[in-house]
């Protein structure tokens, strides 16, 4: 159950941003800028610039499109300077919620991440009020059907763990493997030959959760969603266990 509620939460963050396409746009692009500037144009070389590349393929970006976003950041001729910022407080029914942002000005930032909480009942906190209670972690996520007819789990099972994953669990359609954030991309670079990846990403898990009722589910989810809404805002991750 747990991969089922892991796949589950990223098919509902990613619904959420494909209805707002124009918005994904602009973070992914963001993200590509950043990624190309700290750590050069070259993917094979930059692990966050190919993880953000192939998100941005992920939701339909031309290629065209990133390598503008990718010349923009390794260039001269773009002088915007983004901090990456998170912010940290609680929704609803004392749910965690941990924010991450890229900004060129954290003063509207914080102000318009502490009104959306404040909108929804929820309460922005100080630094390390939630934090500790998140773990950084390495998700990826394979379809079954996009795997060689040949390839078993246990083989795949197999590749992952020496190329150093932690877990492998198998759901009805799909395979999740979770690795340590440095190890994300070895595992990556092993598994990719073999089969189409559908999802990669650092990801925030939990270390605690928490289960509410429908009608409290949603509350949080309101103010999630428009947390997600603002262009300065990257991911959004709670302690929620969605049902």
């Amino acid at each position: 159950m747990a991969g089922h509620s892991k796949w589950s939460n990223i098919q509902h963050r990613k619904k959420a941003q494909d209805a707002k396409r124009g918005k994904l746009f602009t973070k992914l692009i963001r993200e590509i800028v950043v990624a190309s500037k700290e750590g050069g144009p070259d993917k094979e070389s930059n692990p966050r610039l190919r993880l953000a590349i192939d998100k941005a393929y992920q939701g339909n970006m031309t290629r065209d499109t990133i390598e503008k976003a990718i010349a923009r950041g390794a260039g001269d001729q773009d002088d915007s300077q983004y901090f990456e910022v998170i912010y940290e407080g609680y929704a609803p029914h004392g749910v965690a919620v941990l924010v991450e942002c890229l900004t060129d000005n954290r003063n509207r930032t914080v102000g318009e991440v502490r009104h959306i909480f404040t909108k929804h009942g929820g309460n922005l906190g100080t630094e390390g009020s939630v934090a500790y209670l998140f773990n950084a972690v390495g998700i990826i996520i394979i379809q079954k059907e996009t795997c060689a007819d040949d390839l078993t789990a246990e083989q795949l099972f197999e590749i992952s763990l020496e190329a150093g994953a932690d877990d492998f669990s198998e759901e009805k359609d799909h395979y999740l493997i979770t690795t340590a954030r440095e190890s994300l991309m070895s595992v990556y670079g092993k598994l990719k030959p073999v089969c189409d990846i559908s999802h990669a990403e650092i990801t925030k898990e939990a270390s605690n959760t928490l289960t509410l009722a429908a009608d409290a589910q949603e509350t949080v989810y309101s103010l999630i969603e428009k947390l997600e809404d603002l262009d300065d805002v990257q991911n959004v991750y709670s302690n929620l266990l969605e049902q």
